[in-house]
């Protein structure tokens, strides 16, 4: 009997057609922030999650059933800010690198969907532990815009975009500091601006415009669904103030839908983030001061905004953003140790987990769709060997969209070769 459970959670070597299927007797986390349900059991049909839970339901004939018992049965991880699919090696010249535009003529229109490569080594690792979805941002080149980035899921296969277009990124602070030309009062004035000629073009492509106008006409049209609240706006800043200054630009922009990235500093002004409304996607192990925007800098960042009141997730900007989006569960198990530590502020395993699932689908836009176990969303399913946020735990199957996905990648392929490869396979030279 243990063999042909093991045997059922084997990843398959290629994704399988969408099937229903029932994964009973596991710890069964839903990724809302609610407590895990013993013995639990999660139902997939047609792509989508039918209940998940304490569940008591007569399944149809032909439902696969999988027997969970003493694994944690979770939603996907949501990589709540990364590159993902943009660039296999970060050496820049080599062609591999697609994460930002360079001299290239175009930033608010850009789209990274046609750069995104499903195929990508990064994304299979992902995958292999657990990263069901990411949201896929744009680096800005030589303009504090961006671009418009996208969600996507790391199925093995082609169709990998959930959507695109999902929203635009800025970087401001001591990033957009720079590209904008030495200091943030002229990054907020190319700010200021941008947003304006967006709001006097209100998206007649073929409309006349003022003479004084610094954007194309396409980056400006690419700007009139931020302006009028249709889109969501990613801003990238670190420091109280400039975080600040963001939520200020509402005033004279009421209509800007807004979320923070980074805010290392955010804890600081946690009342007024709170008030606001917009969601902040953190980088969760900023303790250092790296930078001056970073001189607040403590891991007890999240947990003091979650306890304001903020809405919080996780993300890991210029973080190895490109590839270890696995990451983002150890540092939610951090955020619980820390809840430990006498003087410090941590969240609870519960809370840390929807920040690494439900919460950056929730930030995006995407609530309904992805993140959660919950009636209706997507079939998005990990099987873990036991607790997703201790790092001895490994996922031992994962479903994208209902469909069983293979657990292998160049990686693994790398290990099984050379582990116990025989003398006599070696190149001549070893074999001296």
């Amino acid at each position: 009997m243990r063999a042909l459970i093991a045997a059922a959670l084997l990843a398959t070597a290629s994704p399988v057609s969408a099937e229903t299927l029932a994964i009973s007797g596991g710890t069964v986390v839903l990724g809302d922030g609610s407590n895990p349900i013993p013995n639990g059991m999660v139902v997939i049909r047609d792509g989508r999650i039918v209940a998940a839970g304490n569940v008591r339901m007569k399944l149809p004939a032909g439902t696969q059933v999988i027997d969970a018992t003493g694994k944690y049965v979770t939603p996907g991880i949501v990589a709540g800010f990364s590159r993902l699919g943009l660039a296999e090696v970060d050496l820049g010249a080599d062609g591999s690198d697609d994460t930002d535009s360079g001299n290239g003529v175009f930033n608010a229109a850009i789209d990274v969907t046609p750069a995104i490569n499903p195929k990508a080594s990064t994304i299979a690792v992902g995958r292999a532990d657990g990263v069901t979805r990411a949201v896929v941002v744009p680096v800005a080149g030589k303009n504090i815009f961006a671009g418009q980035g996208a969600v996507i899921d790391t199925g093995a296969d082609m169709d990998a975009v959930l959507r695109a277009k999902a929203f635009q990124f800025v970087e401001l602070g001591e990033g957009g500091a720079g590209i904008a030309g030495g200091s943030r009062a002229t990054a907020f004035v190319l700010f200021h601006n941008a947003l304006r000629e967006a709001r006097d073009l209100k998206g007649r492509v073929d409309g006349a415009r003022r003479d004084d106008v610094l954007l194309t006409r396409f980056d400006a049209a690419a700007l009139v669904p931020v302006v009028q609240g249709k889109q969501l706006l990613l801003v990238h800043v670190e420091r109280a103030k400039d975080i600040l200054n963001v939520l200020e630009l509402r005033q004279e922009f009421p209509g800007l839908k807004i979320a923070l990235v980074g805010a290392t500093e955010g804890w600081t002004v946690a009342d007024k983030i709170a008030a606001s409304g917009v969601w902040v996607i953190a980088s969760a192990l900023n303790d250092l001061p790296a930078s001056f925007e970073m001189l607040a800098a403590t891991q007890s960042n999240i947990g003091r905004m979650r306890a304001a009141g903020v809405k919080v997730a996780i993300g890991m900007i210029d973080d190895n953003d490109t590839r270890f989006q696995r990451n983002q569960r150890q540092y939610a198990g951090n955020l619980v140790a820390l809840g430990k530590l006498p003087g410090a502020a941590g969240v609870s395993w519960n809370e840390a987990f929807a920040m690494i699932s439900s919460r950056p689908a929730e930030a995006v836009g995407l609530g309904q769709e992805i993140g959660s176990l919950a009636s209706g969303r997507r079939g998005d399913v990990v099987i873990w060997s036991g607790d997703p946020l201790e790092l001895n735990s490994a996922p031992e199957a994962v479903w994208i969209d209902g469909v069983r996905q293979p657990l292998d990648n160049h990686q693994t392929k790398l290990r099984d070769r050379y582990r116990s490869l025989k003398r006599e396979a070696l190149p001549e030279a070893y074999r001296k």
